[in-house]
């Protein structure tokens, strides 16, 4: 009968373990789809760095070709000086 303490011990530390070692695993794909995750948001981030870099050269080229109209339309007399 000493036996049936030390195996039902025995049964509970593995049962332990095998659901410690599933956690472990849950855990270490969960570090990996977050990794994935911040790998995506950095893609977003330089996405949207590179729309704002373009955002700034298309304002820069109407400016510019406002510039160009308004000295047009002087030259033509269209608009006073």
């Amino acid at each position: 009968m000493s036996d049936a303490p030390d195996n039902l011990v025995l049964e509970l530390l593995r049962a332990i373990r095998a659901e410690n070692a599933r956690t472990n695993e849950i855990l270490t794909e969960h570090g990996h789809r977050l990794a994935r995750i911040e790998i995506g948001m950095a893609g977003l981030r330089r996405d949207q760095a590179s729309d704002a870099e373009a955002v700034a050269l298309m304002g820069l080229r109407f400016d510019r070709v406002d510039e160009r109209l308004d000295r047009i339309e002087r030259r033509l007399g269209l608009i006073e000086a």
